[in-house]
């Protein structure tokens, strides 16, 4: 049943862009929205179903890109063993981390987690040796399929599809797992899932370096269809971003984190018709949805139709 969203998913997604592969708001804004969706879930799977905070997941993000951009413009490796030896270094450093870095709790957490991102960014910036600098790196070539080299905002558009719906699948199936299961209770409360005899030390440092692998994934997509990255790319303010994302459609919903990404992608597009007025609507809309919405937008929407529905039963059957 959970499956179905993913069905839905792809049905619209892939129909938009049969439909209108030319289009500015489909090709290039939907593909950056594709990106925001493989984070935001990824984030969601720390934040949302452990409990847990974090706002360094930029580092991430920032250890995947430039690895590849690295690996392939200084010894012109293949984009895909640059993308894999980004995850593996991002999955290495994240499984080193994780154990000192969760022992923390709630407001220590999030500190131990800015100062991840921070650490990183300042190499990244200050190591211009290797990474460029402020300056960053260019002429990163795009990723080959075969014989078909993916450079048009197109083929982008439904590679990036087809890693977002992969991503979705392996958040809905994973919640359905025995880790699910114990992820959810770590959630609702870490002692009383330590009493149930499950290990919680184990559970988050696993979905912690889950969430981390798919960051640095997205962030090695992300190089090679720019062909540019920079320390600004994968600063603190994008951390932030990532995380308004999640708690915009919805803590602890895939669909949630989806929405809320693609929500974020979209609005300052249309926002910017109003030149200086932008950030202030942006602020203030974030602000309204946060105020009256607290369980994010998605889940409170899926929520109050849930609710009628009950309604609607109830009254049926009283009037039978």
């Amino acid at each position: 049943m959970r499956l179905v969203g993913l069905y839905i998913f792809l049905a619209v997604t892939i129909g938009l862009g049969l439909l209108f592969p030319d289009n500015y708001y489909v090709s290039v804004v939907g593909s950056t929205a594709f990106f925001h969706i493989i984070l935001a879930v990824a984030l969601n799977l720390f934040m949302g179903y452990a409990g847990q905070i974090s706002l360094g997941h930029a580092a991430f993000f920032g250890i995947g890109a430039y690895t590849s951009a690295i690996l392939t413009t200084r010894f012109n490796l293949n984009p895909f063993v640059a993308m894999s030896a980004g995850a593996m270094l991002t999955g290495a450093l994240s499984t080193l981390l994780a154990r000192p870095i969760l022992k923390l709790k709630g407001h220590y957490l999030a500190m131990a987690t800015l100062g991840l991102g921070i650490i990183v960014h300042i190499f990244l910036v200050q190591e211009e040796w290797l990474t460029g600098g402020p300056d960053g790196l260019s002429g990163i070539p795009p990723i080959k399929i075969a014989s078909l080299v993916v450079d048009t905002d197109i083929q982008w558009y439904f590679i990036l599809c087809a890693v977002s719906a992969m991503t979705i699948w392996i958040s809905l199936n994973l919640m359905d797992s025995r880790m699910g299961r114990a992820l959810r209770a770590i959630h609702g409360s870490e002692i009383a899932a330590e009493v149930l005899g499950i290990d919680t030390a184990s559970a988050k440092a696993q979905v912690f370096v889950l969430s981390a692998v798919l960051t640095s994934i997205a962030g090695s997509l992300f190089v090679h269809q720019q062909a540019f990255i920079s320390p600004d790319s994968c600063s603190f303010a994008f951390s932030v971003e990532l995380v308004t994302m999640v708690v915009l459609g919805g803590l602890g919903s895939t669909f949630g984190a989806v929405f809320g990404a693609a929500i974020l992608t979209f609005l300052p597009e249309f926002l910017v018709h109003f030149e200086e007025l932008e950030v202030l609507l942006y602020g203030a809309i974030l602000m309204c949805i946060m105020i009256f919405l607290p369980k994010g937008v998605f889940v409170s929407a899926v929520d109050g139709v849930m609710h009628l529905f009950q309604r609607r039963c109830v009254r049926d059957v009283g009037s039978s």
